[in-house]
């Protein structure tokens, strides 16, 4: 297993640089101009400085080399700085920097992460925990009515978008029974009780949107998982030696159909940290997902870039780990 961990590991090095090059060719070469948004009056020659102040005056390969220094050197260097409080060299290293703000990148990404993390974090969470047990139970009793109930909640749950769902959550919950908030705080500071109960009640809805989505999706693979393995020869022969129906059910046949689940939940990990753009946009949370559209609407090539990057980077990992937990699953399963 650690020698099949490590191989992938190194191949998903030159997989990355791939990735990279497609994610920052493709951004670069489109036909977008961060001085088109400013006034016409300003003079070519200042366009021109402004360009060149952001490094557009230099080669295409140039650019990409530059910016594979800042991501992959400068920008680890600065956040073991911050860790460990050691320096290395003499900390003036250039970093990635959004052409809106003129921030580094990773700040502005470490800055709107919590908010993610909270809402579509728990959400997921949630959602995995509701899921599993709900698939479960409908396998198990197929066709009964709480398999009927849970498969027609599933379809409506994944059919009905999550902006109609947010919305309707909305108008019912904050603007009719005004239980909760329809805004996202991202100001607030959980110091006592009161505050506390404020975030819960700010994070009920975009939480339970996100939640309800995800646990219809989950819920379908679970259920198909299972069913394929009930009828299988090997819960036939644990039956008949005897073993508890309860064992037989959560031990052999839950393991094993978790396998397919395992990928779809792992690849959905990544999702966590993009951020939900829509239910963001609803809601006013202030994460990633909404960072992403402000970056894209105002061209900040940078930002858009980093970002892409770093959920193409979480999808390789979690996909490693998708593979590494198969073999934990089934021990027919070998790498090594």
């Amino acid at each position: 297993m650690f020698t099949y961990t490590l191989r992938r590991l190194l191949f998903a090095i030159p997989t990355l640089l791939i990735i990279s090059f497609v994610i920052f060719a493709l951004l670069d070469l489109a036909p977008n101009d961060p001085t088109g948004d400013l006034p016409l009056t300003i003079p070519p020659e200042v366009r021109e400085q402004i360009r060149a102040s952001l490094g557009l005056d230099q080669p295409f390969f140039f650019r990409y080399l530059y910016w594979l220094q800042q991501f992959f050197i400068n920008e680890p260097l600065n956040i073991l700085e911050r860790l460990t409080g050691w320096q290395f060299g003499d900390g003036n290293r250039m970093r990635v920097l959004s052409w809106a703000t003129r921030s580094p990148v990773v700040d502005l990404i470490v800055q709107r992460l919590p908010q993610t993390l909270w809402v579509v974090g728990l959400a997921y969470l949630f959602g995995v925990m509701i899921a599993v047990p709900i698939g479960v139970i409908s396998a198990y009793k197929q066709y009964s009515i709480f398999d009927q109930i849970g498969t027609f909640l599933s379809m409506v749950g994944y059919s009905v978008p999550t902006f109609f769902t947010g919305v309707l959550l909305v108008v019912i919950f904050s603007s009719y029974l005004q239980w909760f908030p329809s805004v996202y705080d991202t100001n607030l500071v959980v110091n006592d009780f009161s505050s506390f109960v404020q975030q819960i009640k700010q994070m009920a809805l975009p939480v339970t949107v996100l939640s309800l989505f995800n646990a219809s999706q989950i819920t379908r693979f679970v259920r198909a998982s299972m069913l394929d393995n009930l009828h299988q020869d090997y819960v036939r022969t644990a039956r008949a030696k005897g073993v508890k129906e309860k064992s037989v059910l959560l031990i052999h046949v839950l393991r094993n159909s978790l396998i397919p689940v395992v990928t779809v939940i792992a690849l959905g990990v990544p999702t966590i940290f993009s951020g939900a753009i829509i239910t963001e946009q609803i809601f006013r949370v202030n994460g990633l997902g909404q960072l992403l559209i402000i970056a894209v609407q105002g061209a900040d090539i940078p930002l858009v870039q980093t970002l892409t990057f770093i959920f193409a980077v979480l999808i390789v990992l979690f996909n490693l780990i998708a593979d590494v937990l198969y073999g934990i699953l089934d021990p027919r399963i070998r790498y090594d």
